[in-house]
């Protein structure tokens, strides 16, 4: 590649932009072409990967985004929920157990049905009557019952006070449906997503996955976002450099999830002509995650000690460069109420006091077991990352760990079978709020089908947090919460990465077209003068 790259330092999500917005719209000429290594597979499995009620990875939400509406969204730059679907929406209540919102006039979905509170209202019941097992229904759990009231009002009574509500609402899970197309209690099966959301879909599939989406605009759109192209296509690659190759050849006008270290190290060290290296912080993490009933980790001076003596700055700079950062906690710096709890009880990697906490427990050494990771869909620096991981570990002699590759597709299924010991996991955050890097892992329902319980998590203080309209009130509750998992171990955080997008010179909107979250919000994108 022999082009320029100008780096353009650009804040999304919760912070405001530094670039200034690019105007205008789309000419309805060529469609924009985004690449991704997002792969949607349908297996035995999981044969309804697309299907809000099933669907809980970032890959998938970024395609529900751009056909499903929600009754609320994250507005442009970031902060509370604005109404999308609807109207308006409020609680009813100081205790923030009743949610109302009444939907726009007019509104229908793509082939012009229209929308009705009874809609809302059929598509959260049936995630909620589906409770796929992997899926996103634990954001849900917290609806009592739901009242629609005459053409456009529907109010969610909850079960107890929740101050992130209107955010849940945001999500691609409370996506509205129609009930032809969606069964009321089993998944749609196939990779066809329709909505009422800013476009229409068109799935290009090769046997069991698909390898193009087309999105149009949607005609009968009626919303708060404001679309500024008439179509883009997502290509989908098998890896960063296939992804990487496309743009050199000008075969798509932008890579998103996911460019390799090595990509974006490259491109900030040497600029290339013709593309432009947008970087944002990034609200991702990578963690280890324990089957805490296995025998080889039961007890948690074997976590306790692992989390003595990994060294996540040298995983993070060895491993990944300039494009990741040592992470202590499972809420990541940046978000409100982050704490350093791993490193405040650990401090700086200690063999000694490793050996000191798995002899007061009676644990014979070295620890046996094997790491596992998914070789296809957090990047090629995955394998790599294992590796410094396991020779960390095994550098100790306290531990004799191998470790073992799979597909993301049989990978994802055995480990909420609890066929893994450890593994290791990355997470894209719902919301932009501590409750989603805390509630999936430690609440009822929680995303990894976990056998860790933490009563005082789920029953203090996560309800607790929750109470809490103004977020910040909420940090002491959160900092509990992150040093219980620090003292119990069933998570173990290691890094949080920066995002990098490449683009072709003349593609515009890029800065908003991916949030810190790492959402993909493909009707910002234009191409043109800015």
């Amino acid at each position: 590649m022999n082009r320029k790259t100008l780096v353009l330092p650009a804040v999304v999500g919760l912070l405001a932009p530094v670039l200034a917005a690019c105007g205008g719209s789309d000419d309805g000429g060529d469609a924009i072409v985004v690449g991704t290594t997002d792969q949607f597979i349908a297996t035995k499995d999981n044969p309804a990967p697309l299907d809000p009620a099933i669907g809980y990875e970032a890959g998938v939400w970024n395609v529900l985004r751009q056909t499903v509406q929600t009754l609320t969204h994250i507005p442009r730059g970031g902060g509370e929920p604005v109404p999308e679907a609807a109207e308006s929406c409020t609680f009813t209540d100081t205790a923030n157990e009743s949610y109302r919102c009444t939907l726009r006039d007019g509104l229908t979905f793509a082939d012009g049905t229209p929308v009705s509170p009874e809609d809302v209202k059929y598509s959260l019941q049936r995630v909620i009557d589906i409770k796929d097992e992997s899926g996103p229904v634990g954001l849900l759990d917290n609806i009592d019952t739901m009242e629609t009231k005459g053409a456009n009002e529907i109010v969610f009574h909850l079960k107890t006070s929740d101050a992130t509500f209107p955010y849940k609402l945001a999500t691609p899970t409370t996506g509205i449906v129609q009930k032809d197309k969606y069964p009321a209690k089993s998944a749609r099966e196939g990779f066809q997503v329709d909505g009422s959301g800013p476009y229409t879909m068109k799935p290009e599939v090769e046997g069991d996955r698909i390898v193009k989406v087309v999105f149009t605009k949607n005609p009968n759109y009626k919303g708060d976002l404001k679309i500024r192209n008439e179509k883009v296509e997502l290509d989908l690659y098998p890896d960063s450099a296939a992804m990487g190759k496309a743009l050199d050849e000008k075969k798509i006008d932008m890579m998103t999830r996911t460019m390799s270290p090595a990509q974006a190290q490259k491109m900030l060290e040497k600029p290339e002509e013709g593309v432009k290296l947008t970087e944002m912080p990034g609200f991702a993490i990578r963690y280890l995650a324990f089957d805490t009933e296995d025998p080889a980790v039961e007890n948690k001076a074997v976590r306790q000690a692992m989390a003595q003596v990994i060294d996540r700055g040298a995983i993070a700079s060895t491993v990944y460069g300039s494009t990741a950062e040592p992470l202590y906690s499972m809420i990541p710096s940046g978000i409100t109420s982050h704490t350093n709890s791993f490193y405040n009880k650990y401090g700086e990697p200690d063999v000694e006091a490793a050996a000191e906490l798995l002899d007061k427990a009676g644990i014979s050494t070295p620890v046996k077991f094997t790491l596992h990771y998914t070789t296809d869909y957090y990047g090629p620096a995955t394998k790599a990352e294992f590796e410094a991981l396991a020779k960390q570990l095994n550098d100790t002699r306290l531990f004799e760990v191998d470790i073992e590759g799979t597909p993301w597709d049989k990978f994802r299924p055995a480990q909420k079978k609890g066929e893994y010991t450890v593994y290791g996991m990355g997470w894209f955050p719902d919301f932009p709020d501590p409750d989603t890097y805390i509630a999936p892992f430690l609440d009822e329902n929680n995303f990894l089908n976990s056998p860790y319980k933490s009563l005082e998590a789920q029953k203090e203080l996560i309800p607790q947090s929750r109470r809490e309209a103004d977020r910040s009130a909420a940090s002491p509750a959160f900092e509990k919460l992150q040093d219980i998992i620090a003292v119990d171990v069933p998570l173990l955080p290691v890094w949080q990465g920066k995002q990098y997008v490449a683009s072709l010179d003349g593609l515009n909107g890029v800065e908003w077209a991916v949030t810190s979250s790492a959402d993909l919000q493909l009707w910002e994108l234009t191409r043109g003068e800015s």
